[in-house]
Parts: C-alpha cells; structure tokens; sequence
C-alpha cells in the first residue's frame, strides 16, 4: 500500500519533517490495511449494537405556557418605543 505521507499531512494541516514522513509512512499503511481487514469480516447477521439515541424521548405537548409578557417586562425600563428598549448612544 503506498500512501502520500506528504499529501495527507498537507490535507490535515499539519508540518512534518522528512524523518517523521518516513516514520507514519509505515504506521498509516499498517493502520489502512487493519482498517481493509476489518471490512472483509462478513456482519451480515450481527444485529447492531445499542445506542442511547435509539430510545424515543417522551414528548411534551406543545402548547404556550408562557405567554407574551413583553408589556409587562418593559414596564420597568426607563424607555420603550414599539416594543423595543431605548438606550442612550454608546458608539459615536
């Protein structure tokens, strides 16, 4: 199997020295080949193994409970205009 250590490392943003090129060169090949070995195993009969995402979450209903309270949260501002706050200039 013959990898381009360099092409792979610039794909993956990474800087390597040719001696650390020379060194993954052997260790990505051994680790693409585990990866081709592991996909000649037949799984065809094995059920898939369980996943917390697999269990229905209970539903809410979907109803408002909390209703708009804009009026009353502005209440208390110093000044409001069309349901906005308004606030002195800060950038000029």
């Amino acid at each position: 199997m013959n990898i381009d250590v360099r092409k792979v490392a610039m794909l993956a943003r990474i800087r390597l020295t040719d001696e650390e090129a020379a060194e993954l060169g052997p260790q990505l090949a051994q680790i693409l080949g585990y990866i081709e070995q592991l996909s000649e195993i037949d799984t065809d009969d094995i059920p898939p193994t369980a996943h917390p995402h697999d269990v229905a979450m209970p539903l809410r209903p979907d109803i408002v409970t909390n209703g708009n309270r804009r009026d009353a949260l502005q209440q208390p501002a110093p000044a409001t205009e069309a349901g906005l706050y308004i606030v002195p200039k800060v950038i000029e």
